[in-house]
């Protein structure tokens, strides 16, 4: 999995009203393979009153969704596009925009 915390992604697949949205990626979930997107599959969660949370009710959050349903969005290009690996020189390795061949770190 190419995609880590804090990578804007586009959401390719799914649900029609979240299809097309781009948004930062907030948590990564190796072992079940999903993302949480910011702003990306919203949903009502109904809350009792805690001592966090003093009032209660309807709480508006993200759902997780799976990593085959969102592509790394390429800053420079405008457009989503794979992630590859690259090894350096130096041996050191990183990862690359398979579109242009920018490291990912750099476009951030």
């Amino acid at each position: 999995m190419n995609i880590r915390k804090g990578d804007k992604v586009q959401v390719i697949t799914g649900n029609t009203r979240d299809h097309g949205k781009v948004g930062k990626v907030l948590e990564v979930n190796r072992k079940t393979e999903r993302v949480l997107v910011e702003g990306v599959n919203m949903i009502k969660r109904h809350t009792k009153p805690t001592a966090q949370n003093q009032q209660g009710g309807i709480i508006e959050q993200e759902a997780a969704i799976h990593v085959a349903n969102v592509m790394p969005w390429c800053e420079s290009a405008e457009r989503p596009s794979p992630i590859v690996r690259k090894r350096l020189d130096d041996g050191t390795r990183v990862r690359v925009y398979k579109i242009n061949g920018e490291t990912v770190e750099d476009a951030k």
